[in-house]
């Protein structure tokens, strides 16, 4: 072996290492959010932007201080956090549900499978109006629209993954005796559970996504309401600090779900 190929593999061994410290995967993670920081820093105090363009990082801070203050940001925080979850929630398990049945049967794939790709195509903002003839102004109407948008990641990612699930699996459980449901939730589903959570994260992303779109709807409460109450009344600094704590929000929850991940793959994969 040369020793270019032996520094070569003691470089891959040693990035591995690094790697796998979980200590070290979070300083890794963190980098480049410090980067941006220092980057807005620096950038605000050399004047590249106005303070309404791009309010100092102190600016956003002291705004959160001020709402926190008036006991109104954890309200945002608690009323968006709960809208998301259960739209979240609906959605899936109806993206599961409708999932398997498309996966699995030839005839749901033909009658319901183009059907639900054209309704995918259509953008958040057009169910707004609607929702609100159907259902007002209320809670309904906002939940709905998170759980459209949570509905179509896992339905797409399920009935996919069930139409590739090894034949020859299902067949051997056939032989023991399982089919219908039983079959489901024992061989067939517990085969895609990387695919089902794949689904997951990407539904939990979108109904991060149309809460802003969901909190346009007549909506006094909120991090969308007070991202777009922040830009009618020129609060630059509210409107970054709704941004960053969807961000944060939205990070900590796929983490969550990642962490459930690993069990279900340790315990059915």
């Amino acid at each position: 072996m040369s020793a270019a190929t032996g520094t070569k593999t003691t470089s891959k061994t040693a990035t591995s290492s690094l790697l796998s410290n979980g200590w070290a995967r979070w300083g890794l993670g963190l980098l480049l959010p410090i980067v941006i920081l220092l980057a807005w820093q620096l950038s605000t105090a050399a004047g590249v932007f106005s303070a309404v363009q791009l309010p100092a990082p102190r600016a956003v801070l002291e705004a959160g201080s001020e709402l926190i203050a008036r006991n109104e940001l954890f309200n945002h925080i608690a009323i968006s956090t709960q809208r998301v979850l259960l739209g979240f929630a609906v959605g899936a398990a109806l993206g599961v549900s409708l999932g398997a049945l498309v996966g699995l049967s030839k005839i749901a794939e033909v009658m319901l499978g183009p059907t639900i790709g054209a309704l995918r195509a259509v953008p958040s903002l057009a169910w707004v109006p609607l929702l609100i003839l159907w259902m007002k102004i209320g809670e309904d109407s906002k939940v709905t629209l998170i759980l459209i948008g949570a509905f179509f990641p896992v339905f797409t990612t399920v009935s996919l993954a069930l139409r590739h699930v090894d034949k020859n699996l299902v067949e051997a459980a056939r032989a023991f005796g399982l089919k219908g449901v039983k079959l489901l939730t024992t061989v067939q589903l517990p085969a895609v559970v990387p695919a089902i959570f794949s689904g997951l994260r990407l539904a939990l992303a979108q109904a991060w996504l149309f809460l802003v779109a969901a909190e346009l709807i007549a909506a006094s409460m909120g991090l969308g309401f007070l991202l777009t109450d922040s830009q009618y009344n020129g609060r630059t600094d509210r409107l970054l600090l709704a941004i960053i704590l969807l961000a944060v929000l939205g990070k900590i929850t796929d983490a969550l779900l990642g962490l459930a991940e690993k069990w279900a793959v340790r315990r059915w994969s």
